[in-house]
């Protein structure tokens, strides 16, 4: 894995001139993953750790959401929501407990940040969460972990333990008379529990299906009580900014999308990786400093936020990846899941392997997505091996259009981005697979996944 913290400087280039690739990155959640025994209280508190949680204690719980609303911090789970601005929806002097939840079920294809940070650097979700619970008077927290990944909760396990023997959770934390209590909870590794209201039933002991909004859940959430659901990267980004400061937060990135955040570079790269930047930094900066693609190849196409956000190709290279810049540019950040794919891909293999993914993960509430993400597979499965006819080329943007929009949840616009960008991009390629009677990619060299020297990090 390439760690952020690898490379030191400033996130912004010198005046007068252009920094280098390395100094554009700026590790801070990184800053010691590299270091032994990382996950630990006893090295997390050696770099200003729970300094933070001090400062907020000393402030009221409106001070600390109006703090954070300053800091322009934005939801790093996906879509961008302003994450003081969702603290402050919570309403007061209701009577009824409030509750955080931690969203922890990373599952998007390609995303693979929340949980190297909560194996590497637990204690700032723990930090984050016991500040975030005294902005909203919460006095308990959840944490929704993918069940597969036993060592992380393992980790996540020890660290809670660890915090309540040093008192920074269980009752009156660092004297200030805020009592919480925190729960990890181990999921059962459905895709769908992602979605925030799925994940809230999951968590209740049903099955994980969309709620229909209204009420959100800062209404009526966990046991209908008022309930903030934040990603990971969300939550353990505030401790360093009510350490440094918000200004200091907002010296990064752009107006509109201040701050630093994880970047996920994997596919057929030459060092895959978690490269912790500015928002705004491009993919071309990215690769100049991981190797550039797998020796040899060339970019073909990418997702910027994963597989469920339309795909860019080597023309998108120099798009801002901020919120601003690659919604202009016809896609969405996401989760910042940058997959990159070289000329060996096939490009209707990639889409149809993705689309396989989402019709196996709907959970069958709405017809939609149900039936449409099947029908997808069946068409784009005989796309692929040359058994279709050109006007189903047209049939699939249909379907994709008819789910776009239209689910319960998200993941129906998920599965339908991949079908409009690829056929955007690259129809002609579907045509040669009508035409010529299946793929033209040699199977022997078209790997949709990065080699084994790709993802060892060794070019190929």
């Amino acid at each position: 894995m390439t760690v952020a913290a690898e490379y030191g400087g400033s996130s912004r280039p010198p005046a007068g001139g252009e920094a280098s690739p390395e100094k554009l990155l700026v590790p801070v959640l990184s800053a010691f993953w590299d270091q032994p025994e990382s996950w630990t209280l006893e090295t997390y508190r050696r770099h200003e750790g729970y300094e933070g949680l001090r400062k907020a204690l000393a402030m009221s719980p409106d001070d600390v959401i109006a703090y954070v609303k300053d800091s322009g911090l934005r939801g790093r789970g996906g879509a961008g929501f302003p994450t003081g601005m969702k603290w402050q929806f919570i309403p007061q002097g209701d009577g009824k407990p409030h509750y955080l939840v931690v969203n922890a079920d990373e599952s998007e294809p390609g995303t693979c940040k929340d949980i190297p940070l909560l194996f590497a650097n637990p204690h700032a979700l723990i930090e984050g969460i016991v500040i975030a619970c005294h902005a909203i008077r919460a006095h308990h927290a959840f944490i929704y972990l993918r069940g597969e990944v036993v060592p992380v909760l393992r980790r996540l396990h020890e660290a809670v333990r660890e915090a309540y023997a040093a008192g920074f959770l269980g009752k009156n934390i660092l004297g200030s008379g805020l009592d919480l209590d925190v729960i990890v909870h181990a999921g059962a590794g459905a895709y769908i529990c992602g979605e925030e209201t799925a994940l809230l039933d999951s968590l209740e002991g049903r099955r994980g299906q969309p709620r229909l909004r209204p009420p959100f859940p800062a209404v009526a959430g966990l046991y209908a009580c008022p309930t903030v659901v934040n990603n990971v990267e969300s939550i353990a980004s505030v401790p360093a900014i009510l350490t440094k400061g918000k200004d200091w937060f907002r010296s990064m990135g752009s107006e509109k999308s201040p701050g630093f955040t994880l970047y996920s570079l994997s596919g057929h790269v030459a060092s895959p990786g978690q490269y912790e930047a500015p928002l705004g930094i491009t993919l071309r900066q990215l690769l100049d400093m991981s190797g550039g693609m797998r020796r040899g190849h060339r970019l073909k196409f990418w997702t910027p936020g994963g597989s469920s956000t339309p795909m860019f190709t080597d023309e998108h290279l120099d798009v801002p990846l901020d919120y601003e810049g690659v919604g202009a540019a016809g896609s969405m950040l996401g989760t910042k899941a940058l997959q990159c794919f070289d000329e060996t891909t096939c490009v209707v293999r990639a889409v149809t392997r993705w689309t396989e993914f989402y019709a196996h993960e709907s959970c069958g509430k709405c017809t939609p997505c149900r039936e449409g993400t099947y029908w997808l597979v069946q068409l784009l499965r005989d796309i692929e091996a040359g058994r279709a006819r050109t006007a189903d080329l047209d049939k699939i943007a249909d379907i994709a259009d008819n789910i776009n929009g239209k689910s319960f949840c998200a993941l129906g616009d998920g599965a339908a981005s991949p079908i409009f960008s690829s056929l955007k991009y690259f129809r002609e390629e579907y045509e040669q697979h009508i035409t010529g009677r299946g793929c033209p990619f040699d199977p022997a060299k078209s790997t949709l996944w990065a080699d084994n020297d790709a993802h060892l990090g060794v070019n190929a």
